[in-house]
Order: C-alpha cells, then sequence, then structure tokens
C-alpha cells in the first residue's frame, strides 16, 4: 500500500458534511507512514471544504469524477478535461427526447450554471449565485467540466440505464447520488480511474500499490483498476460488484476500519 485513493461523499463524508475523527486520524496515520493519499471524488473544486477543515488537506483532489486535477494549498487547477459545447448541447437534446421535463446545469473551472428547473428553491449553496438562463447563452466562453441533468419522476438507475447508451458518442454518463435522479457528463474516456493512473504513476506508484475506496457507480472504475478496491457494504450494487473487496459500512469507519488494519500489517512486516 503506497496509495490511498478515496471517495468523499457516502465513504468518508457523512450527509451532514462531516468526517469522523476516526476516520481522519486514520489518513494522518497513513501519511505518517510514508503512504501518500489524494482524494477521488465527484465534487467540483469549490466544494473540497472537509478536506481542508477537518483533514487538513493540502494535496492534491481529483475532482469532477476525474474532469479536473487540483492543488488545495494554493487552490490551483493542475490540469483540466473540457467538455465541447456541441457535444453538450447535442446530449440536451437527446436527453429531452427521452425524457422531456429533465432539467440541466454545468459546472465549469470558475462556477456553476442553470437552467430554470434545475435546482430546488432557496438551495443556496447549490446556485452559488448562478441565474437560470439557457446553457447556450449562459457558458459562452466557458470551459465545462461536468454536464449535469436531473429528472425528479424517475428512480436515479433507471435514469442512467436509459441516458447513457443513447449519448455515450457524446458524454460519458454516471450518478454518484443515491436517492436523486442526477446524472454527471463528462469527456468520453475520462472518469476516477483514469485520472487515478495518471497521478500514480506520476509518482511512480504501480497500480498494484494502490488501495481505493467508493461507493457509487462513479467509483466503479476506479475500484477495478486499483491494484486492491473496496466498495463500502453501505453502498451501491454496481460499486460493490465492481470491487475486489467490501469495507464495512460508512457508519461503522469502514475505511478507518481497513486503514488500520492495513496499516497494522505494515508495521508488522518490519
Amino acid at each position: 500500500m503506497r496509495l490511498v485513493a478515496s471517495d468523499m461523499d457516502g465513504t468518508i463524508v457523512g450527509h451532514d458534511g462531516k468526517i469522523s475523527p476516526r476516520t481522519v486520524q486514520a489518513f494522518q496515520a497513513c501519511l505518517d507512514a510514508g503512504v501518500e493519499v489524494v482524494f477521488v471524488t465527484g465534487r467540483p473544486p469549490r466544494w473540497l471544504h472537509p478536506l481542508r477543515e477537518q483533514l487538513g488537506h493540502r494535496g492534491t483532489v481529483i475532482c469532477s469524477n476525474g474532469a479536473v486535477t487540483y492543488n488545495l494549498d494554493d487552490e490551483r487547477v493542475l490540469s483540466a478535461h473540457l467538455l465541447e459545447h456541441s457535444n453538450i448541447l447535442a446530449a440536451r437534446k437527446i436527453i429531452l427526447d427521452l425524457y422531456p421535463a429533465a432539467s440541466f446545469a454545468a459546472e465549469t473551472v470558475n462556477g456553476f450554471h442553470i437552467e430554470h428547473g434545475f435546482a430546488e428553491e432557496g438551495a443556496v449553496e447549490l446556485l452559488a449565485g448562478a441565474v437560470a438562463m439557457p446553457l447556450a447563452d449562459s457558458l459562452e466562453g466557458q470551459g465545462v467540466i461536468k454536464f449535469l441533468a436531473r429528472e425528479r419522476e424517475v428512480r436515479p438507475d433507471n435514469f442512467l440505464n436509459t441516458v447513457r447508451p443513447a449519448v455515450a458518442h457524446l458524454v460519458a454518463a454516471t450518478h454518484s447520488a443515491p436517492s436523486v435522479a442526477l446524472l454527471e457528463m463528462s469527456m468520453p474516456g475520462i472518469d476516477k480511474s483514469v485520472t487515478l493512473a495518471e497521478f500514480a504513476a506520476s509518482r511512480g506508484i504501480s497500480q498494484v500499490d494502490v488501495v481505493a475506496f467508493g461507493d457509487m457507480p462513479n467509483d466503479v472504475q476506479m475500484l477495478s483498476w486499483a491494484g486492491t478496491g473496496y466498495a463500502m457494504a453501505s453502498g451501491h450494487q454496481e460499486a460493490i460488484a465492481a470491487a475486489d473487496l467490501q469495507a464495512p459500512a460508512f457508519d461503522d469507519d469502514g475505511v478507518a476500519q481497513i486503514l488500520e488494519e492495513r496499516l497494522a500489517a505494515l508495521r508488522a512486516t518490519f
């Protein structure tokens, strides 16, 4: 175990935005033992405050499902895979043909753009000051890292399974919200595993020495790629099926339990 790669929400971060003290201690113990740590999340760069404020993390974060590599220390984008505007608008049309009530938004490197109907009224944090308007107008000149579609009258897995093959030539679709039909779309060929592999290679760390944790469909490729992938027992069935092993549930500090066990095993070999 030379590199630990962990998802955030549902894996180490709860619905209340908190990371348990035991989990904080486990990640610090990894660093103290010389094990590198990188967080690999669907969140955009502007929503990384739990890492900074609770973990004191100042290193690299792979954001937006692999579309952005971000340095948390100086709040700088190191690399970004941007979607073509034409692909976004074409995917939007296909989704509307399938789900006429769908609504849309887009994450850029610098902000959040929404169309009417996407956000709940009063969702101040989500809106981030955005004014609802057609993406064709608001995105002019903006590099898009993630395109989002929401449907309120369908199950999340059904939404994904219907839309993903229809737009696969334009965008790569996944989802990470267990109870909301919210699709996250990025450049085809880009996912958490691709950018994690690039990061590991840049550190001279081989695939076999990477231990990864995740809980949702957007973690599937990362869990499959890592030398050892742990799906949370409380996670989505797709993540569990993709992983080599299961970690205990989030509510049981599953990531911390596994890290403690693996660090103890490392110490026992020396």
